[in-house]
């Protein structure tokens, strides 16, 4: 046993949804529940109650854990991680499209991570890439097993469509571009009009670092 359970891995600073152990270890833990309340649930113009709260928050060794907590669980009355609620309001409108890649790290880790809609799709993504079961995708993210066979589906439609798309070699872009000088040269003004107008368009696939010049050639090319 005592080579089953050593574990030398640091632990993540990121904690779990019903992780709560982080409470005893607040600055604010000896006080008591009236002092609590006046200080860090005091009405918007307590000045001094707000600043007398912000002064035991700074140092708090925890104060990202307490926001975290706040943002996690949608608690906005209250100060929390030493940020009042007109100050948390701004961070719970775009929490849900937070896209945190420490987050989805741990969440493929195994930790109990409240994502969004964004991270939960970084997940399935990386899922489909390491040919994650939907058994093993729908335990990773507390899921029903169709809705994370769902998820895997979109995902190689994703990755799908981001190698047809963006995986175009830029060698073979220059050689097509080399290739087709001379005959662009060649052509005249009409033989080209005639020429698009009986073949059918193609999609240019553009290469995501693409060179500019190879860019306007190849978009010359589909016109």
């Amino acid at each position: 046993m005592r080579y089953i359970t050593d574990n030398t891995t640091p632990d993540t600073d990121l904690r779990g949804i019903a992780d709560i152990s982080w409470h005893g270890r607040g600055a604010c833990r000896t006080l008591s529940a009236n002092e609590a309340d006046r200080l860090f649930f005091s009405g918007p113009r307590s000045h001094k109650a707000i600043a007398e709260a912000k002064t035991i928050c700074g140092p708090c060794p925890v104060k990202r854990d307490c926001f975290n907590y706040a943002l996690d669980n949608d608690i906005r009355s209250g100060m929390w991680g030493g940020l009042t609620e007109a100050e948390r309001r701004p961070w719970h409108a775009k929490v849900a499209k937070r896209l945190d890649y420490a987050r989805v790290r741990a969440a493929i880790m195994g930790r109990d991570i409240h994502l969004t809609a964004a991270e939960r799709e970084a997940v399935a993504r990386h899922a489909y890439v390491r040919g994650w079961s939907p058994d093993r995708l729908a335990y990773a993210l507390g899921i029903d097993l169709d809705y994370a066979r769902e998820f895997l589906r979109r995902a190689g439609h994703a990755v799908a469509d981001r190698d047809r798309y963006w995986g175009v070699p830029a060698d073979e872009t220059e050689a097509e571009g080399a290739g087709s000088n001379a005959d662009e040269d060649a052509e005249s003004g009409s033989e080209e009009t005639a020429d698009s107008d009986s073949s059918p368009k193609e999609i240019c696939q553009v290469a995501r670092q693409v060179q500019t010049h190879e860019l306007i050639r190849n978009l010359r090319k589909a016109a």
